[in-house]
């Protein structure tokens, strides 16, 4: 497991917060920020890639 990959697992667990603050103040723009965050850390996670090289990748899509 590479530095990227646990930034990746970090990313989750800063997602996963995100979204139960959402929830927890019914405030939906952090409750996506936070599914977003998950999103990412998934990525970087199973591809090692960095953060940064992977917002780009998936804004382009």
């Amino acid at each position: 497991m590479n530095s990227e990959q646990v930034k990746g697992k970090w990313n989750q667990i800063k997602g996963k917060m995100k979204q139960e603050y959402g929830i927890a103040v019914d405030d939906d723009a952090s409750f996506t920020e936070g599914k977003y965050e998950e999103l990412l850390g998934r990525a970087q996670e199973k591809t090692g890639k960095a953060k940064e090289d992977l917002k780009k990748e998936i804004e382009s899509w």
